[in-house]
């Protein structure tokens, strides 16, 4: 039996077709690789006509070195005076009392002790004796400040209590001075509370060495209001 193809399944009737199809692709790769561009690339052109700087060229001097001194010589005299040549039988004489260093006498060393002294400026936080106010201490003292407050009265409206610290000087008159606030929850009750220390009667001042000086103190006022 033979075989015969069929006219549609013969590709030599399609040639043509793909002949144009292979042309049309090619023709379009070449315009695509025409069309494509590359980067550019920027190249800085040296300029050969800068002017040269030249260097320079500073001379190395160097400072001529001195020989060495020779050594000097130096001259040893014996002084024969101080020196006496006596025989055995020379009774030597001498202004040395060997009564000093007998042991029945008591040899008493003298060592001068100097006084310390005390410097007035620097106030002392401990003393030998403390200030002393009207006849008592600083529990005295303070019972006297928390008499004379007065509770301020915008504290009051406003409900604030509290405590406040303060700090101050005796000095060596007796007076008080150098209040400062350490502590305190509103102005208005260390202002208050400085008011008093400032009215303070004078203290007894405090004594280091048997000289009087400065004493420094730290007190604390409560502001409390009873129900």
């Amino acid at each position: 039996m033979e075989i015969k193809k069929s006219p549609k399944a013969d590709l030599k009737n399609k040639r043509g077709l793909l002949l144009e199809i292979g042309l049309v692709v090619s023709l379009l790769l070449v315009i695509g690789a025409f069309s494509y561009t590359p980067k550019e690339k920027r190249i800085e052109k040296v300029d050969l006509q800068a002017p040269i700087v030249e260097e320079q060229i500073v001379e190395i001097t160097r400072q001529d070195q001195k020989p060495p001194e020779p050594p000097r010589k130096v001259e040893v005299k014996v002084i024969a005076d101080l020196l006496q040549v006596v025989t055995n039988d020379t009774k030597i004489t001498t202004e040395v009392d060997f009564t000093e260093f007998d042991e029945d006498v008591e040899v008493v060393q003298t060592v001068g002790v100097e006084e310390e002294v005390v410097e007035d400026d620097q106030p002392f936080l401990i003393a030998e004796t403390m200030p002393s106010f009207q006849g008592g201490d600083l529990n005295t003292f303070r019972a006297w400040v928390q008499q004379n407050v007065k509770f301020p009265q915008i504290a009051l409206e406003n409900g604030i209590q509290g405590r406040v610290v303060l700090s101050f000087v005796i000095e060596k008159d007796g007076r008080l001075t150098n209040i400062q606030v350490l502590q305190t929850p509103d102005r208005s009750l260390s202002e208050e509370a400085i008011r008093v220390l400032s009215k303070s009667p004078k203290w007894t001042p405090g004594k280091q060495r048997n000289q009087v000086v400065r004493v420094k103190y730290t007190l604390p006022v409560d502001f409390r209001v009873q129900n």
